[in-house]
């Protein structure tokens, strides 16, 4: 079975280039000539049944991912699919399962059944989980979760000995924040040993060809502060993901890049220059960015302030960050949240690119504000739920305009006024 990066390369057209070409209006072959090029990924692994295909990538509308996943504390499978449910109901574009506790297999699986849109996993978490931290028993998690129709994969592949090293020599506030980074950092200490998915990477390569896995190449040493970004250990990540990008393109894997993480917004656009270049406009993806450390319980506003100008100078895929991000597990509404904030973002960016059909919808909405029509405001919003609970709840006693301005509406006033 071929990938979608060697049909690309062959010059064929998949049916899955043709829907992300439809959905993003485009061409076909240009859709084929961006996989081939590597600046465009789609996370499918024909054996996730119900993947409704989407596109990553240069020219290409931003896309959201959302984070679910059991813990320790919180191992419910139920909790997990109502999570699921409310990232869908905000219309994430993909899901990523971090669980950590209970049967993991058992989440996973019963997640990639219910879940429509391309599903990614960081499998060091179960590899930790199951105590399976030799390198045959982490390449076997990996195996595993392909096998299970696992669309695209976070392998921390450049957390390094070098990379510690860099990290070592120049000591951070907040050192490795990344789970998967510090996992693999640690186990590398403790043996003595290389990362295993650097030195076997030609073993991860052919897991990855074999399943048309996307390889989502983890940021371990993204900085977990303003106070840390840009400093030696996150560029040394960096240039060793630009290598293996190439070397996974050679054997016909998709890839995208892992970026940061908290920056100050005066970094965010060098940042996200840099790193397409360094890794040959590979898709990038990142967490945020968040420009600020001081706003626990509105962090998801906080990356979409990052996020929107991330976007708008590179980013290809925004992480959403959800309201109790550094406090505590999100629930179903916080995951719902925390997409919306990041589809603002995303569309925000969408709109200063030229993205087809972006400002379009706010040609629509404008339309519908200046004709006082709640009914298709309400219907266009992004998030329409709550604009109509927020509008029903605050009703005007007249009908046709709203609570707030009432008889000094502007749009009815000025409307009138022009008539005359």
């Amino acid at each position: 079975m071929a990938t979608q990066r060697e049909l690309a390369l062959k010059g064929n057209i998949s049916p899955q280039m043709k829907k992300v070409a439809v959905d993003e209006h485009l061409s076909a072959e240009a859709v084929r000539r961006s996989v081939a090029a590597g600046t465009l990924a789609i996370p499918y692994n024909p054996r996730h049944k119900n993947n409704q295909t989407i596109g990553i990538g240069k020219g290409l509308k931003i896309k959201v991912n959302a984070n679910i996943g059991t813990s320790a504390d919180y191992p419910n499978i139920a909790d997990e699919l109502k999570k699921l449910k409310a990232a869908l109901d905000a219309r994430t574009d993909t899901v990523m399962d971090l669980s950590t506790g209970g049967d993991i297999n058992a989440v996973r699986r019963k997640i990639i059944s219910k879940c429509p849109v391309p599903l990614g996993t960081v499998p060091i978490y179960q590899a930790v989980h199951d105590d399976k931290m030799t390198v045959d028993g982490m390449f076997d998690v990996i195996e595993e979760q392909a096998r299970d129709g696992v669309d695209f994969m976070t392998i921390h592949c450049g957390v390094t000995k070098s990379s510690i090293a860099a990290l070592k020599k120049k000591p951070r506030q907040m050192e490795i924040v990344s789970r998967g980074g510090a996992l693999m950092a640690r186990w590398i200490i403790e043996t003595g040993y290389e990362n295993p998915f650097f030195e076997h990477y030609d073993r991860l390569l052919e897991i990855a060809r074999r399943y048309d896995i996307t390889l989502s190449l983890g940021d371990g040493m993204r900085p977990g502060s303003v106070i840390d970004a840009g400093d030696d250990a996150q560029f040394k990540e960096l240039r060793i993901l630009g290598k293996l990008t190439l070397r996974a393109w050679k054997a016909g894997v998709q890839v995208i890049i892992e970026g940061p993480g908290h920056v100050p917004y005066d970094q965010i656009v060098t940042q996200m220059k840099m790193q397409k270049r360094i890794c040959r406009g590979a898709p990038f993806y990142v967490l945020g960015p968040l420009p600020t450390d001081v706003a626990p319980g509105y962090d998801h506003i906080t990356a979409a302030i990052g996020g929107t100008l991330a976007a708008y100078a590179g980013a290809d895929y925004l992480c959403y960050v959800t309201p109790t991000e550094h406090l505590g597990l999100p629930a179903p509404e916080d995951v719902y949240e925390g997409v919306i904030a990041s589809r603002i973002a995303a569309h925000c960016a969408d709109v200063a690119r030229g993205i087809p059909g972006a400002i379009e919808w706010d040609r629509e909405m404008s339309k519908a504000r200046k004709a006082l029509n709640w009914g298709k405001q309400i219907q266009l919003a992004i998030d329409p739920v709550k604009a109509k609970k927020i509008h029903e709840k605050r009703k005007s006693k007249s009908k046709d305009v709203c609570s707030m301005c009432g008889e000094f509406c502007a749009m009815k006033i000025s409307s009138e006024a022009l008539k005359k």
